[in-house]
């Protein structure tokens, strides 16, 4: 079971990637174990010396519906002082965002994959389109 953020292979050209672990509650690995979950929208922020993950999306767990639940909570992620330090010093001196990758498990624990990415310009996007759509046509045999 792996979640990915497609959107930030569109949205960034990733960088350097990190592996995290994430602080959730029973239910909510459940949900991940099941595959609800969504990473589109969100992103990493690092207030003094945490890390967080901001307006990522994991569903409720179904079999015990919690009242009150938020969904996109601010979740912590578990990394060294000295990883967080580095990340911060990266992204605040080069102008790079904290993307959230993937959402998996390793050896029974739910971590969280990101991405130093530097944000891309329209028409690089567009570029990225094109040259997908012509990929897809010549795996189709169209050219």
């Amino acid at each position: 079971m792996k979640i990915t953020n497609k959107k930030a292979f569109f949205d960034y050209r990733l960088l350097d990637r990190y592996e995290a672990g994430i602080n959730l509650y029973g239910y909510e690995v459940k949900s991940v174990r099941l595959g609800k979950a969504d990473l589109s929208g969100s992103f990493v922020r690092i207030n003094g010396s945490e890390a967080y993950l901001v307006n990522a999306k994991i569903f409720s767990y179904q079999p015990g519906q919690i009242k009150g639940y938020d969904e996109r909570r601010t979740r912590k992620l578990l990394l060294h002082k000295k990883e967080i330090i580095a990340l911060k010093t990266k992204a605040e001196g080069a102008g790079l965002s904290l993307v959230p990758v993937s959402l998996y498990l390793k050896h029974g624990f739910v971590k969280l994959e990101l991405a130093l990415g530097k944000g891309k310009k329209r028409y690089e996007k567009r570029e990225t389109i094109k040259k997908r759509d012509i990929q897809r046509n010549l795996e189709r045999g169209l050219y």
